[in-house]
């Protein structure tokens, strides 16, 4: 097999570092990455062998970022900048969309023009692609050969069902520039985290502090009771029942206060993903929201994957952000062989010597 030149990458909107941790599974080397949040400091610089640099994108001077690359090797740039306003999770301010996008984009378009970077990926979600920004990030990637499509996480080895749109941009030639789908074998919440001991709602491993699960009420114990697997609030017994659901519009949100299916993958892991109340977030056998750790999990993080500090208190709104707005490690893995893949079918261009 022939070698190939070496991958160094810089993470935009780093968040706590699935994208990051992704790659460097597969030998991309991520010297930083970059995040507004301060939250995300303990957990990337933790489980990862890179340097995190609290920053606001538009901030960000390209001589800094082109500091961080070594003089040789194929330079990556990594992002994918906060899409809440883009999400069909997000209801509200569909008018401001491309007004509160437009900045973060073409920040990170930006940074491409003046860095001039080998390689280029970066994730969001699908409705983006409805939107003018992306025709205006796009418009950034002039001299770059290019590919995107709406990848299912599911079909990729994530055990969720995700829907992401990957963008892959290169300076070393067309040739095997995309992601591949067909390899994998799908993953279950089973799977992911059947092997987990059992806890109480509102319960905590004591071994482990993010395996700690948010309390219910009486009346949603009652009501977790009442659920089964891959049901709905349709099979309670009316008395559980809230007035939202007995309105007609309540029909449009069948899979609140629901539970998971054991074998099959979980729905989109969400910032409030620790909610019984908020999605299909139940457990699929304990009457109980999912913990923090399981939803790490479902988001492909190791189990051993650092959150917060050992002995430091547990913040459920924090900790499901971070996790939920992670890009998924699995993802970030698929991408990093594409990459490699893409970079061996083009190796003697001269790009990055």
């Amino acid at each position: 097999m022939n070698e190939i030149a070496a991958i160094t990458g810089v993470d935009l909107f780093c968040g706590v570092g699935g994208l990051t941790y992704g790659l460097q599974k597969v030998g991309v080397d991520i010297v930083a990455g970059v995040d507004i949040d301060a939250a995300c400091a303990y957990p990337y610089e933790t489980n990862n062998k890179s340097r995190f640099i609290e920053r606001d994108i538009a901030t960000l001077d390209p001589s800094e970022l082109s500091n961080l690359f070594p003089p040789t090797g194929l330079k990556l740039l990594a992002g994918c900048a906060p899409c809440q306003p883009f999400s069909t999770y997000s209801r509200s301010g569909r008018g401001r969309h491309d007004e509160s996008m437009s900045p973060l984009l073409l920040s990170f378009g930006r940074l491409i023009e003046d860095v001039q970077p080998d390689l280029i990926t970066m994730e969001n979600v699908p409705q983006i692609l409805h939107h003018a920004v992306f025709q205006g990030f796009l418009e950034s990637l002039g001299g770059y050969y290019t590919w995107w499509s709406i990848i299912e996480c599911s079909a990729v080895g994530v055990p969720q069902r995700r829907k992401r749109l990957v963008l892959l941009a290169s300076k070393l030639g067309p040739e095997d520039l995309h992601l591949t789908t067909t390899r994998f074998q799908q993953r279950t919440v089973r799977d992911t985290i059947g092997s987990l001991p059992p806890i109480d709602a509102g319960g905590v491993l004591a071994e482990d502090p993010l395996h700690v699960a948010s309390r219910l009420s009486e009346l949603n114990m009652e009501r977790i009771r009442a659920s089964r697997p891959g049901g709905t609030w349709r099979d309670w017994p009316v008395s559980l029942q809230a007035d939202c659901h007995r309105r007609s519009t309540g029909a449009t949100y069948p899979s609140v206060y629901g539970r998971m299916s054991w074998d099959e993958p979980a729905p989109t892991i969400t910032t409030q993903c620790f909610g019984y109340g908020n999605g299909r977030f139940g457990h699929p056998e304990q009457d109980r929201a999912i913990s923090l750790r399981e939803a790490a999990m479902l988001q492909t993080f190791p189990r051993s994957y650092a959150f917060a500090p050992r002995h430091a208190k547990i913040k459920f709104n924090r900790l499901g952000r971070l996790i939920g707005n992670a890009v998924p490690v699995r993802l970030g893995e698929v991408i990093g062989k594409a990459l490699t893949r893409h970079v061996r079918a083009n190796a003697g261009t001269g790009a990055g010597s």
